[in-house]
């Protein structure tokens, strides 16, 4: 995109976060680099399948690097199968000490053209957004983070420990390269995860509300269902038909809900988070978070997407197939179940669940889950939720700012199954009834790259030294 519409997108949306910046622009030259970048990375294809364009995404961010006046030695780009993924060491002052890793990912969900308002790989700026696939999941993450390295460059400073940027290439997918990655960085001291987006707005006047970041998050599991049948000609029903059969188990999975839970990281959430929401639903989230067995209160949290992911585990049918013939009974039905397991509980464990509530021995199920690993939440000192808080309050006084969960997964988990503690850290700002993530329309605030960029120098300044409690430890 021209400078001028660039400039001119960031200043319609700047409403939206107006309580943020009441001063001019604290780095006007990295607003526009950031909007600029994001656009270039999402106009690349980074799907998995034919065409993936995850290695011209990783060459795009080298060269936005090398531009801003990092070594191209310092920078490798590394092939995997069909992927790739990147990383960049700044090295700092005092190479004893472990390096901090600020992580993302470069590939994105499939988006068809044909079923959105705007070409998901056509980045527009239209009433202040950034719509395009990857404009909240996570390319404008992904951009914010290299031209806050860039822009702390410029501005002369030094870390103290050594800051290694990586973004994996199949987050979305397989997770393989994040998994690499986690093993090659195995002695790093701390990651932040800037993936997603962690502060939220005001669905009325767009101001920012809170920010919850993520100590933790649950373990992805895929289980498979199957069904057999040795079919027969349509004209000939039976009564025992394998589509029907896959239906009736799905349908009492539908209906099951695992044990509401409750932990220090949800407990946090909802205590801090209660006074944002709508009455019955506040109300709701203090009592769960008082008792996890309180019925009402399961009742209403169930009844939201955003919530009933805090609540516990969750299971839910995501794909199925079925059937060889218009004209023939089924011989083979299977299903997909996705679950998003509460920590503490094994998948082997969840997956003996499901098959006690299909109660069908003619259902068979098996764990076909790839790239996932159940691991602890990171530990919750007070340096490092002080260090969070402060940075993100430097740039909104006063805002409230508390740990949480993840209901998804991310490559903090191959981070945390080494050891290392790592935490979710997004500073973008949307509202949740705008979260579209690989949904349709996927799009973002500009007005939310101002403080994203002043957050994000905090963060890794502060955490990088050379001040800092985490950097007086190696």
């Amino acid at each position: 995109m021209r400078l001028n519409r660039s400039l001119a997108a960031l200043a319609c949306g700047s409403f939206l976060l107006s309580t943020a910046h009441d001063a001019p622009a604290a780095h006007p030259q990295a607003e526009t680099e950031t909007l600029e970048l994001a656009q270039k990375a999402i106009a690349l294809r980074s799907v998995e399948g034919p065409g993936n364009q995850t290695a011209d995404v990783a060459a795009l961010f080298k060269n936005a690097l090398i531009a801003g006046g990092f070594s191209a030695d310092d920078i490798t780009i590394t092939p995997s199968g069909e992927t790739a993924w990147m990383m960049m060491r700044w090295h700092g002052s005092n190479p004893s000490l472990k390096p901090l890793v600020i992580s993302g990912h470069m590939d994105v969900v499939e988006a068809k053209p044909s079923d959105w308002t705007r070409d998901p790989f056509k980045p527009v700026v239209e009433n202040g957004y950034l719509y395009g696939r990857g404009s909240t999941d996570m390319k404008l993450d992904d951009a914010l983070a290299i031209v806050s390295l860039i822009q702390l460059k410029r501005e002369g400073y030094k870390p103290v420990r050594d800051i290694i940027l990586e973004f994996s290439g199949d987050e979305e997918t397989s997770m393989k390269t994040g998994e690499e990655i986690a093993k090659k960085l195995a002695d790093a001291g701390m990651v932040l995860n800037v993936d997603g987006a962690d502060g939220v707005l005001d669905e009325k006047s767009g101001k920012p509300i809170y920010f919850s970041w993520e100590g933790g998050e649950k373990t992805y599991a895929d289980f498979r269902m199957t069904v057999t049948n040795p079919g027969g000609h349509s004209s000939e029903p039976r009564k025992v038909n394998a589509i029907y059969e896959m239906a009736a188990a799905l349908l009492k999975i539908g209906k099951y809900q695992f044990k509401p839970e409750l932990n220090d990281l949800t407990k946090s959430y909802f205590i801090n988070a209660a006074q944002w929401q709508t009455p019955a639903i506040g109300a709701a989230m203090k009592a769960f978070a008082a008792n996890p067995a309180d019925s009402k209160a399961i009742e209403t949290l169930s009844s939201e997407p955003s919530l009933i992911g805090q609540i516990g585990t969750t299971c839910v049918a995501t794909m199925i197939d079925g059937g060889h013939a218009l004209n023939a009974l089924p011989q083979k039905v299977t299903a997909n179940i996705n679950c998003r397991i509460f920590p503490g509980h094994k998948r082997q464990d969840i997956m003996s669940e499901l098959q006690k509530i299909a109660n069908d021995k003619n259902v068979i199920f098996e764990d076909t889950t790839l790239g996932s690993v159940a691991t602890a939440a990171s530990p919750l000192t007070p340096e490092i939720s002080n260090t969070i808080k402060a940075a993100v309050q430097s740039v909104i006084p006063g805002l409230s700012v508390f740990p949480g969960i993840s209901a998804g997964a991310s490559d903090s988990m191959w981070f945390r199954s080494h050891g290392i503690p790592s935490y979710g850290v997004s500073p973008l700002f949307i509202r949740p009834s705008e979260n579209f993530m690989h949904g349709l329309n996927e799009r973002t605030p500009v007005s939310s790259i101002r403080p994203s960029i002043d957050i994000m120098m905090k963060l890794v300044s502060d955490f990088a030294g050379p001040v800092c409690a985490f950097c007086k430890t190696k």
